[in-house]
């Protein structure tokens, strides 16, 4: 597991704007540094890839330079994830995308569970998956997310990559992913509090994007 926020570095202000109710308020600000932290788990992924060298020609003479061994597929769980998916594909600007949509169901007192209404993906087979997230608070959506590509397909290695996450959807995982995954998180959180949500966290990360949801 890596913990962005263990290291004082950039990717700290980022965070703390984005919790900040006085700015996060700022719609295009918020979408923003969900792409930055995006940009930045995506940058510290890349270092578990394999790479290989290529020769090239310089304007000067020919030389050798690393270049990585395929391209991963990045699965965006929707929506608070599409600005933060997008700071991934900044960076591995030719993966393959696919996307699966997730939602709380609250409908039966004191009782959360996920539904999945929509999923679209290339082929994962034996390829490197980044799952992006950016909230990982119960782990229920990801594991549900997870056991449906698997359905589909049995990828190399699955990186789950979050900015905010609770101790109790870290120990969710651990208990029922069996597959080889990794957990990049920008910062762990205090807890869940009665209602699910993430303490401190920062809100609703959806609503906060795009704007209340009916």
């Amino acid at each position: 597991m890596f913990v962005l926020s263990n290291t004082p570095s950039i990717a700290n202000h980022f965070l703390r704007e984005m919790r900040d109710i006085r700015i996060q308020s700022d719609r295009m600000r918020f979408r923003r540094n969900l792409e930055r932290m995006g940009e930045i788990l995506a940058y510290e992924i890349s270092k578990s890839f394999e790479y290989a060298l290529e020769e090239i020609d310089t304007p000067i003479t020919v030389t050798e330079a690393l270049a990585p061994i395929g391209q991963p597929v990045i699965i965006s769980v929707m929506r608070a994830s599409l600005p933060f998916s997008n700071g991934f594909l900044n960076y591995f600007d030719q993966a393959d995308s696919g996307f699966i949509g997730a939602f709380r169901d609250e409908s039966e007192p004191g009782e959360i569970t996920v539904q999945l209404g929509y999923h679209a993906s290339p082929s994962v087979e034996g390829r490197i998956l980044i799952l992006a997230d950016p909230m990982l608070a119960t782990g229920k959506s990801l594991v549900e997310s997870i056991q449906t590509i698997l359905s589909h397909g049995t990828p190399a290695h699955i990186h789950i990559a979050a900015i905010i996450a609770a101790p109790e959807g870290i120990e969710y995982l651990k208990q029922h992913i069996t597959c080889s995954y990794s957990l990049w998180l920008g910062e762990i959180d205090q807890k869940l509090n009665h209602q699910s949500y993430i303490v401190p966290g920062l809100g609703d990360a959806g609503d906060l994007a795009f704007g209340p949801k009916l």
